[in-house]
């Protein structure tokens, strides 16, 4: 579970409670229609954008990726597969058939490479399933993306029509109060939406698209040259290529160490 997201929609939301109950109450936060205008206004938005099924499938699938997508660790994975070329080196690919794999990516390789199955299919199949993967992040996190760039202009919308309002009715000062609410919550209400949730959702879902490629091609040429039973130093050696340079370093520091 990614602890970050949450303590950082926990956090937020604290604090805007916090600066609520400073001055006032949520009575006076609360408005029905500045919330039909942000809520239904984005969501009719992002439909004219993209089909309903998309919408569907991404909002769900998008919070359960944002909080549940496991931690990468790439060197942790260089080792592992450095490890499995061990054991397939010395004893052969079934040696490999009761080794215990943590990431189901890898293991998923692991079990091609016991099958018997040609490097071929092997290396299509996972970049299949790679790219399937990295598309579904990638509809998630454009929906909470297209969700969080409408709601401000939304607001602003509402803004504006309980601006309209309240001018309609300066003959009459009970209404005033009222109108400039709605005015004011409505651009409240699209900013929150918008950066508390949905942009931050939408740039964690990103990130972690970009962590999950990387990650996942990484183990894709180590299947591949386990596959070829290539030496383990030579693997490990082609791995690191896919780390930032300070990581290069660090791992290259542990090896001495």
């Amino acid at each position: 579970m990614d602890i970050a997201t949450g303590v950082g929609l926990a956090l937020g939301s604290l604090t805007i409670i916090v600066l609520v109950l400073m001055d006032g109450s949520f009575g006076i936060y609360m408005d029905k229609h500045a919330a039909i205008v942000i809520f239904g206004g984005a969501i009719s938005a992002t439909l004219i954008r993209y089909p309903f099924s998309t919408m569907l499938h991404g909002l769900p699938m998008g919070l359960r990726y944002v909080f549940q997508l496991r931690k990468l660790d790439s060197r942790a994975l260089i080792e592992e597969i450095t490890k499995i070329a061990d054991i397939m080196r010395k004893s052969g690919p079934m040696a490999l058939e009761t080794y215990q794999v943590d990431d189901p990516f890898l293991a998923q390789g692991i079990r091609y490479v016991v099958d018997g199955y040609d490097s071929e299919f092997i290396k299509s199949t996972m970049e299949q399933d790679r790219d399937t993967f990295l598309g579904h992040l990638d509809e998630g996190q454009k929906i909470y993306r297209a969700i969080g760039d409408c709601a401000p202009a939304w607001g602003m919308i509402g803004t504006l029509l309980g601006m309209v309002n309240m001018f309609a009715n300066m003959e009459d000062p009970s209404k005033l109060g009222p109108f400039m609410a709605v005015a004011l919550l409505a651009t409240l209400y699209g900013a929150v939406v918008a950066n508390l949730f949905c942009l931050p959702i939408a740039d964690k879902l990103h990130l972690k698209m970009e962590e999950e490629d990387v990650s996942r091609t990484l183990i894709i040429d180590g299947v591949l040259q386990v596959r070829a039973a290539k030496s383990p130093s030579i693997i490990r050696e082609m791995l690191i290529s896919y780390l930032p340079d300070h990581h290069k370093a660090q791992f290259q520091d542990a090896e001495t160490a």
